[in-house]
């Protein structure tokens, strides 16, 4: 489904030198599974996300989404590309002067979709999310959970094939958070939507991932599947990402 070859990606500072963001990361992420990306903030767990869409370009390597080299592709052809990625955001991104149908209809509206198909896919989007009485309002007036409700309308919006979460929870509050990886899986399940999530919130990844990468200092230091938890001893405690998310018996049970 989507697949990096040894993507690198850095930034300009002071000096003339230069940051690296993702150094040399090689990974597949498997079509219909939910990918938890996890690691220390500044890991580069964001950018690299980023680099699957291609809205940071890598300096090396190649991005492969479904067969499609998107580091090859011209920006009309990428513009294309990227309809059938959608990306949810920690702070919404929604445009506070339209309304919540009127966020939903943006995309439909970008890549020329007929007035009434959009606002039929507008309520269908809404209603898969629980949101169709709130078609009307505007953000200011919504919880945070309804706010990432309606990111997730707008990102289906084009029946994308993946979707990429940018620390979709870590604004919310734990019932909350809940509620919304609740909606993750079922867009995973019903539409059997891909699903890329950058968290470091290990209840999250270990609530509805299914394969977990690591990222430490850019690098990509660890990949596991969940469906290998066994239970382990209580002592020593764990210690890394991967000793926490498989041998522990509370996360057994998840």
């Amino acid at each position: 489904m989507i697949s990096l070859h040894e993507v690198s990606k850095s930034y300009e500072q002071q000096r003339n030198e230069r940051l690296a963001a993702v150094e040399a990361v090689t990974l597949r992420i498997e079509e219909g599974s939910i990918h938890g990306i996890i690691g220390p903030s500044g890991a580069g767990k964001s950018t690299l996300l980023r680099l699957m869409n291609m809205l940071e370009s890598p300096d090396t390597g190649r991005v492969v989404v479904e067969g499609k080299d998107l580091t090859a592709m011209n920006e009309p052809k990428l513009r294309e590309a990227r309809r059938s990625i959608g990306m949810i955001f920690q702070q919404f991104n929604l445009l506070q002067n339209r309304t919540v149908g009127g966020n939903v209809s943006v995309p439909l509206e970008l890549a020329g979709v007929p007035k009434k198909k959009r606002a039929e896919r507008v309520r269908e989007c809404l209603q898969f999310v629980g949101l169709l009485d709130k078609a009307e309002e505007y953000p200011a007036t919504l919880s945070g959970g309804q706010k990432q409700r309606v990111a997730i309308a707008r990102a289906l919006a084009n029946s994308p094939k993946v979707l990429l979460c940018d620390e979709p929870t870590s604004s919310l509050d734990p019932k909350t958070t809940n509620d919304i990886l609740t909606v993750l899986q079922h867009v995973n399940k019903t539409l059997g939507v891909t699903i890329v999530m950058v968290t470091h919130e290990m209840n999250v990844v270990a609530r509805i991932c299914n394969h977990v990468s690591v990222m430490e200092d850019g690098r990509l230091t660890d990949s596991f599947a969940l469906a290998a938890r066994v239970a382990a001893a209580k002592s020593p405690p764990p210690k890394t990402y991967r000793e926490q998310l498989l041998g522990t018996e509370e996360l057994c049970d998840v």
